[in-house]
């Protein structure tokens, strides 16, 4: 075979380039982020929402980021051990959905930064800790908010039962303002404290059997990694139920009302790639829970024989099928 000059001089430059590129490439400051939610990775849209704004901003998996990503699968009592997995493997920053799993993660490292994606009282549950920082879910009056919308719903309800995990210190609080709200409206309030599967088909039969008119669904680890399940179950007794979250009316729940989620996770990525650029979490400001959204499912009310009013529709800032 024949190799002339210029072919030659090229090969050269090519081998002399590419371990050059190798060098330069190995160089690349690759990011571990951590990531403590209520269910699983698969289908998660506001994971998506975070990870998409992420690249956006230069972040790519498999390239300069990898996720160490661990869910409670509906078990609160989990994020202690998976914190603390996170932070023997030295991830970079831990994102944390969820009042538990902020606290498991405070308590599991005071170095590591913490970014609560979506927590009950962010700032109570950062106090005295330099490594944490987030925005809150919580709308102030939402709870008011979602027993007035059932009752727009349903004028002649006179009895709503509430699904609450009240291990979750967020839940508990949500139940007293929900029964405040209940009975300031003339509607007498149960609480049903659902912390496990078994719970949730048993506090189903139970508002069924005491006759409640409606339910108001607490948001939690157990209820977000069953939504389905708990979708299913207020359709199949019939029972009109409001969530805190779109996500239930997007898998086919009636009502729901309360912050949009992914806009959350968007802006937890953008605080995640300020502390990955040299920020320190205790200098970042902690958002209080803002915007709200009341989404309806039209569908789910035509299944359940409501005629949604005028008033609630004008008042919807997006009605499904």
């Amino acid at each position: 075979m024949v190799m002339n000059r210029r072919t030659f001089i090229a090969g050269l430059a090519g081998a002399a380039a590419w371990p050059l590129a190798a060098r330069a490439q190995s160089h690349i400051k690759h990011f571990l982020v951590g990531v403590l939610d209520t269910s699983a990775r698969r289908g998660n849209v506001n994971f998506t929402a975070f990870e998409q704004t992420l690249r956006v901003r230069g972040y790519v998996e498999g390239e300069n980021l990898s996720f160490e990503y661990r869910s409670a699968d509906g078990r609160n009592d989990s994020f202690p051990a998976l914190a603390t997995e996170l932070a023997r493997l030295g991830v970079d920053v831990i994102v944390t959905r969820g009042t538990p799993a902020a606290l498991a993660a405070k308590a599991a490292t005071a170095t590591i930064p913490v970014v609560m994606a979506a927590a009950g009282d962010p700032n109570a549950i950062a106090r005295g800790a330099g490594n944490l920082t987030g925005f809150g879910a919580n709308l102030e009056g939402a709870e008011r908010k979602r027993v007035e919308a059932l009752k727009d719903l349903l004028p002649k309800a006179t009895r709503i039962a509430a699904l609450m995990n009240l291990s979750n210190p967020s839940r508990q609080t949500e139940w007293n303002a929900v029964a405040a709200a209940a009975r300031a409206l003339g509607i007498e309030p149960q609480v049903l404290d659902t912390r496990t599967v078994a719970d949730i088909e048993r506090a189903f039969a139970a508002a069924a059997g005491q006759h409640a008119d409606a339910l108001v669904v607490g948001s939690d680890t157990i209820m977000q990694s069953n939504q389905k399940h708990v979708v299913e179950l207020a359709a199949a007794h019939r029972l009109p139920a409001i969530y805190t979250f779109r996500d239930f009316v997007d898998a086919g729940g009636l009502i729901s009302y309360g912050v949009s989620l992914p806009d959350l996770y968007q802006r937890a990525a953008a605080t995640v790639d300020s502390i990955l650029r040299g920020a320190r979490p205790g200098d970042l400001p902690i958002a209080p829970a803002t915007g709200s959204e009341l989404v309806i499912n039209a569908g789910a009310a035509k299944a359940l024989g409501l005629a949604i009013p005028d008033s609630v529709i004008a008042r919807a800032d997006a009605v499904v099928e």
